[in-house]
């Protein structure tokens, strides 16, 4: 089971520390951010999804954000579920290949079609090196980071396709979702310690 605060750790901040204070003052929020952790990361029984899965997904996640430490902790996740040499280098190309800006998408016809961006369509290389299963995972969490307007019936059918179960999909997503927020606290976090030379 994980003791340390994720989000202290992703952010640096140290026990006792001026952020740790200001994180203390919404104790609920701490707590929930923290369970949450633990039932994407440390499930009781994996389920549909296993560990090796959450823990490359998140990875994946976690570069394409660019966000270092995050991605360091979830491939130290990812290596305690000892994947072949050939997956860990097949995955670390992935981050590369998929990182853009975004997001990109198109809005339903009407006033916000002004804000549609073009961009592209990533499609796992590696195939082979990473499964059907995290291929299909992999193409549909970056349309969830970089073409969430472009989310789909369509999209949802080719993880169908791959052998991923309705709950599987959810928790999946719920993944992704966790991370956007747990990788955004953290950033903040150092930014405002940076800003205010917090320790």
């Amino acid at each position: 089971m994980t003791n340390p605060d994720i989000i202290d750790t992703l952010a640096g901040i140290k026990p006792d520390s001026p952020l740790a204070a200001i994180r203390d003052r919404k104790p609920v929020t701490r707590q929930h951010a923290q369970a949450s952790y633990r039932a994407l990361f440390e499930p009781a029984e994996p389920g549909d999804v296993t560990l090796q899965e959450r823990f490359a997904a998140a990875t994946f996640v976690a570069g394409l954000h660019a966000q270092d430490e995050a991605a360091a902790f979830y491939a130290a996740g990812l290596s305690r579920t000892a994947p072949p040499e050939a997956f860990v280098a097949a995955l670390s190309a992935e981050i590369a290949r998929g990182r853009a800006t975004g997001p990109y998408g198109a809005y339903p016809k009407g006033p916000l079609t002004k804000e549609d961006v073009a961009g592209p369509i990533y499609a796992v290389a590696n195939r082979e090196a990473l499964g059907a299963r995290l291929t299909a995972a992999l193409e549909h969490v970056h349309l969830l980071v970089f073409h969430p307007r472009d989310a789909s019936p369509e999209a949802l059918q080719r993880l169908l396709d791959a052998g991923w179960s309705n709950t599987g999909i959810v928790a999946l997503s719920q993944l992704v979702a966790f991370l956007a927020f747990q990788i955004r606290a953290a950033a903040g976090m150092r930014t405002l310690a940076a800003t205010r030379s917090v320790p």
